[in-house]
């Protein structure tokens, strides 16, 4: 069962508080001799905002990357208070929603592909279980790998991944308090410390007691993380971060096109769809372990052996709002039973699915190195990787109480359905055994080209509600890529890379011909030139053009009983540029910025009418700004401003219905002061400033398309206390 336990604010500081006054950073340095000191501010130090932990090109800075990468630093995510994954894709243009439910877990989409929720986010290069609500608390910032294929990480979503980077050990003894318009309460602690010159810890917690902006959708959460960095000998090191969040909240059901063909009007997007008294909330409690042993055989050759462990358990309790099969004006068939009626009728479901287990289990180990050969340097990365996922569910309830109308004032009540879930069973059991080389070879000082591969292995074995196995397979590919780059100058990279990956098949929605059926797995291929220009040490400019096809699937209309079979029929190509500009543009004035402008199109499909529009929940072009200018006047006083944009975004496969495009401004302030020889940082922020209506995702979900309204205007506060 979840528990998650509240607490009030003071008892938070009073908790972070208490034992940190036992030592003194200063003094504690000063009983150290200088030698040890050196050695562990040295380990101890965060990685560069302009350097990436993990990419499919190896380790590197982010000029000689020949990638589109955004690195999103931890001053960033706290200026901007972000605590979700939705609010997260705020920062990037390339990024979107995809199917992303206040009170549930959430997932984005990179490029126009939703992520691959088995293998798309990872923390410390390493991969986690999708399903769970990912914390922010422990992280010291987020690198968002766009066009990452099959060399990173085998079998994925060609879009990219979402790589969190932990933070490390270090000197840090923190309390940040803060609350909302809605009247939220949030404390979190941040402690870190070297207990000996080789051994550090680094403890971040946090308690959020949060009040919705949505009706009956308040939520708790508890998070709690360690990490720790072990010096072992002169050449060894070893890193092991574990988190634990336990989470309550009710899960708000999106909207649905009415009669299939119109938007939902005068939307109260505070309003919970379908809310029926005796909902429980959606419980999600989420472990993540990773450990990383590296160790140094000499100055140019260095082993890695990582691994990594991700479990959520899922109770997943709905009132759920879908369709209107049992809706009166639906009942003749005439309109589709899987959208909202015309007038605006919607049927509620009784959805139970407790115990719903994913696990993630992943051992790499790789050898990296440095040797010329003539007038060739080389920098070579080979080794192996396993991976393991695995999902445990009960057999679901899922059963109609009633019928409601989206704009009834209060939602009439239905007696729950009587059904129980049952026992829990083995779904799908997945492996992926995968050796991986990349080689960078510079010539001269000028240009640098890298090639390499992956061959991968997948094993999967799927079962039904019941536990019998439902399919088998194996699948065995080698997914090349490759890249050139050229330095035109001390300031400029041009880039050209070529890369082919894999990605699982989709599965048949229950209401398709062959509904339940998995498609086979499919491959894709991605060309993208790039350049990146750094002005300054603290500016970067990039700019990539790129092209990602895979075969594109979905329902086809056809004369089947159902009316449509799901197939993998035609290509999906995603065409487009991007540009960004992050850093201190002034020395006043820090600026993230990007822009996006994507062509998504299928063709070739067998359905004339699913052709020469954008596909769903692909808007056609994306902006995003945030600013940040410390004020003349007053010491230690910055305002700070975003805008958001997105084109309009198609709802329906034949494109004629789309949700509008929308702008949406937040403004905010921070102060930066001493008391009593302590810092303290304040942080203010509005979203949605002039409080604008608008659709920000028309994502699906087991083959269904919704419509999740975007938040009103949000005031949020923050106090961060170092001591």
């Amino acid at each position: 069962m979840n528990r998650c336990y509240r607490i009030s604010l003071l008892t938070a500081a009073l908790s972070a508080a208490l034992p940190l006054h036992a030592s003194n950073p200063e003094t504690a340095a000063a009983d150290r001799s200088p030698t040890e000191l050196a050695a562990v501010r040295v380990q101890a130090a965060q990685p560069h905002a302009k350097n990436t932990q993990s990419n499919s090109f190896g380790v590197g800075d982010w000029k000689n990357t020949p990638a589109s990468i955004t690195v999103l630093d931890r001053e960033l995510l706290d200026s901007r208070h972000v605590r979700t994954l939705s609010e997260l894709a705020y920062n990037d243009a390339s990024l979107g929603d995809s199917y992303a439910p206040v009170g549930y877990y959430q997932n984005i989409a990179i490029r126009g592909f939703a992520l691959d929720t088995a293998t798309g986010y990872r923390f410390n290069g390493l991969t986690i279980a999708g399903e769970q609500r990912l914390a922010l608390e422990n992280v010291q910032q987020v690198e968002i790998l766009k066009g990452e294929a099959g060399l990173a990480a085998g079998v994925i979503a060609p879009g990219g991944v979402i790589n969190y980077v932990g933070k490390r050990p270090a000197e840090v003894r923190s309390v940040t308090l803060g609350t909302d318009s809605e009247g939220s309460r949030y404390a979190a602690i941040d402690v870190g410390h070297w207990v000996t010159p080789r051994i550090g810890l680094r403890f971040n917690a946090a308690w959020d007691d949060s009040s919705s902006y949505i009706d009956n959708a308040d939520g708790r959460r508890n998070f709690y993380s360690l990490a720790t960095d072990w010096l072992i000998g002169e050449r060894g090191k070893l890193e092991v971060d574990a988190n634990y969040q336990t989470s309550a909240q009710r899960s708000a059901s999106g909207y649905q096109l009415l009669g299939a063909t119109a938007l939902p009007r005068n939307v109260d997007r505070k309003k919970m769809l379908g809310h029926q008294a005796w909902q429980e909330p959606v419980g999600i409690d989420s472990t993540n372990i990773t450990a990383l042993h590296t160790f140094d055989f000499n100055s140019a050759w260095q082993s890695r052996v990582s691994a990594s462990y991700s479990r959520s358990v899922i109770d997943d309790n709905v009132a759920f709002a879908y369709g209107c099969y049992y809706a009166a004006e639906c009942a003749d068939g005439s309109v589709p039973g899987n959208y909202f009626a015309p007038n605006g009728d919607y049927d509620i479901y009784d959805y139970r699915s407790p115990d719903d287990t994913r696990r993630n289990q992943q051992l790499r180990a790789e050898l990296r190195g440095r040797f010329s050969t003539g007038g060739v340097e080389h920098q070579l990365t080979f080794g192996a990787d396993y991976f393991d996922r695995t999902v445990d569910k009960r057999r679901n309830v899922n059963e109609y109480v009633g019928t409601a109308n989206i704009h009834d004032k209060h939602v009439p009540q239905f007696a729950p359905s009587p059904l129980q879930p049952g026992p829990s069973v083995r779904r799908l059991d997945s492996t992926q055994k995968s050796l991986f080389l990349l080689d960078r070879m510079s010539f001269a000082d000028d240009w640098q080209v890298l090639a390499g591969g992956r061959f991968v292995r997948l094993d999967e074995r799927a079962f039904d509600k019941r536990g019998n196995l439902e399919r088998s397979s194996r699948l065995s590919r080698f997914l090349p890529q490759a890249a050139l780059i050229w330095s035109a100058n001390d300031e400029l990279n041009l880039y050209a890379s070529y890369a082919q990956g894999i990605s699982l098949g989709q599965e048949a929605p229950f209401w398709t011909t062959n509904e339940g059926t998995f498609l086979p797995a499919v491959r894709s291929r991605q060309l993208e030139m790039g350049a990146k220009y750094t002005p300054s040490d603290a500016l970067t400019l990039g700019a990539a053009l790129f092209r990602i096809s895979q075969p594109f699937q979905y329902a086809k209309p056809d004369d089947s009983a159902y009316g449509y079979t799901f197939v993998q029929e035609g290509q999906q190509n995603h065409i487009g540029l991007e540009l960004s500009a992050q850093g201190r543009v002034t020395e006043r004035l820090l600026l993230t910025a990007s822009a996006s402008a994507l062509r998504a199109r299928a063709r070739n499909t067998g359905t004339p009418a699913y052709e020469g529009h954008p596909l769903i929940n692909v808007p056609s072009t994306r902006a995003s700004l945030h600013a940040d200018y410390a004020l003349p006047f007053v010491a230690g006083l910055s305002v700070t401003g975003g805008w958001r944009y997105a084109s309009s975004n198609v709802a329906t496969a034949d494109g004629r219905v789309r949700a509008p495009s929308y702008n949406v401004a937040d403004v905010g302030l921070r102060f930066q002061h001493q008391l009593r020889e302590h810092a303290v940082n304040w942080n203010l922020s509005v979203d949605n400033v002039f409080n604008r209506f608008y659709w920000r995702d028309t994502g699906s979900s087991s083959g269904d398309y919704y419509l999740f309204p975007g938040a009103p205007r949000q005031a949020r506060l923050s106090v961060t206390v170092a001591l």
